[in-house]
């Protein structure tokens, strides 16, 4: 049950990034902790989701040094 509840979870803010995409920022956190929870509960983490979670961590990190002043 735990499983589906949160995969349930992950969809909608994967709904909600897609829907609102100046905010992946704030999404991200969420994202993070649901799948910190799957992982806290021994619970598979689709390859997918962890790639995706890969791809937001390196655009924050482009992000951080793009706004750095030079």
């Amino acid at each position: 049950m735990a499983f589906e509840t949160l995969k349930t979870a992950i969809l909608l803010l994967l709904d909600e990034i897609e829907k609102a995409p100046e905010d992946v920022h704030i999404l991200q956190e969420s994202l993070r902790e649901k799948l910190s929870e799957m992982r806290a509960l021994g619970l598979p983490v689709p390859e997918d989701l962890e790639a995706f979670e890969r791809a937001l961590e390196d655009e924050s990190a482009e992000d951080y040094f793009n706004n750095l002043p030079v």
